[in-house]
């Protein structure tokens, strides 16, 4: 395979259980992840919600590096609009002293939730100004210990400083992201799952590869696969991307009518709604690799990070499981004495 997988994991609350439940079966698919040869497992950051259970990435991935021995671990990413760049750089500097080599930090731009929660997050600290572009490159500039003589924080250090650095990624859905991960010289993912145009996808890759040609592109999809096309279809069932446009320009991604509704309404300007079908590969391993295997050829991906909206645990652990490094080698296996045997007829 000429390209890494990885696996996003949103700590899904599905009808009937609970949060805790939520979060143990992300320790678990995480220990599976490491099993099964995925390269990286990330956690999500979201707030004030009852269908994730994922709040706080830096204390969900510090529980999961003790739970694992090898596979990488991060964020998918810390919300960075909420929060002071040099506390998140102290954050990810313990973690990756803790457990060296292993600690990812993805950043994502959006609010991670309602407008409320933004208010919550932000509510009694000093109110700053400072766009997102300054914040994740004096985020970048704390890690990597390069602040300017001049820059008002001048010195600082985010202590303990580990052995081995945590690796940064920039997490978006649009030309602009791309542009900017390129200029920082930071790894990006774009998130296809929330932006299915594909022609901002293409626009995207060119504008990363010809910033920043050694960086790694990466793209983080929605995929479900089932042993039969029949079945995955079945799981896919009638699922939607729900977006909120405000006057203002912004638009932000929501998990359902309702939770878009109440958005609008917390934002507290005009807005419009807006619903399209979900962008998820469905098929069997073989067809599901077929695709990724394109989309690798055509935007010379370096890694897939794969996120898979199933309402029903043991299949939706059962698709990571058939789409794994480990699976797939497996199968490659099973299907070398019939390759040889064709080639010498």
């Amino acid at each position: 395979m000429s390209y890494q997988l990885s696996i996003l994991d949103q700590s899904p609350v599905f009808p009937g259980t609970t949060a805790s439940h939520a979060l143990q079966k992300t320790v678990h698919l995480a220990q599976k992840a490491e099993e099964w040869g995925y390269s990286r497992f990330w956690v999500s950051e979201h707030h004030h919600s009852d269908q994730v259970a994922g709040s706080s990435p830096e204390v969900l991935i510090s529980y999961l590096l003790a739970r694992t021995n090898t596979i990488r671990v991060g964020s998918g990413g810390v919300m960075l609009q909420h929060y002071s760049p040099y506390k998140v750089a102290e954050n990810f500097h313990v973690l990756s002293t803790l457990a060296p080599g292993r600690v990812d930090l993805g950043i994502g731009k959006a609010p991670g939730g309602l407008p409320l929660s933004t208010k919550a997050l932000q509510f009694g600290t000093v109110t700053n100004r400072h766009d997102f572009r300054e914040k994740i490159s004096l985020l970048r500039k704390i890690i990597e210990n390069s602040v300017e003589d001049d820059h008002p924080l001048a010195g600082i250090q985010a202590t303990p400083i580990p052995h081995e650095k945590p690796e940064i990624f920039l997490l978006g859905a649009s030309v602009n992201s791309a542009e900017l991960a390129a200029s920082l010289g930071i790894s990006f993912v774009f998130a296809k799952f929330i932006n299915s145009d594909d022609r901002i996808l293409r626009d995207a890759a060119i504008a990363y590869r010809q910033g920043f040609p050694n960086g790694k592109f990466i793209i983080s999809l929605a995929v479900i696969a089932a042993p039969t096309h029949a079945e995955a279809e079945e799981l896919v069932g009638n699922r939607k991307i729900v977006k909120v446009h405000l006057q203002s320009g912004r638009s932000v991604t929501l998990q359902s009518l309702e939770q878009a509704e109440v958005f609008g309404k917390q934002a507290g300007e005009p807005f419009e709604i807006t619903e399209q079908e979900a962008d998820i590969i469905i098929g069997t391993p073989a067809l599901v690799k077929e695709k990724l295997d394109q989309l690798h050829r055509n935007y010379q991906v370096n890694e897939f990070i794969l996120h898979t909206p199933i309402e029903k645990d043991e299949e939706r652990i059962r698709s990571f499981q058939l789409l794994s490094p480990i699976y797939q080698a497996e199968e490659d296996i099973k299907q070398t004495p019939n390759k040889e045997y064709a080639s010498k007829k």
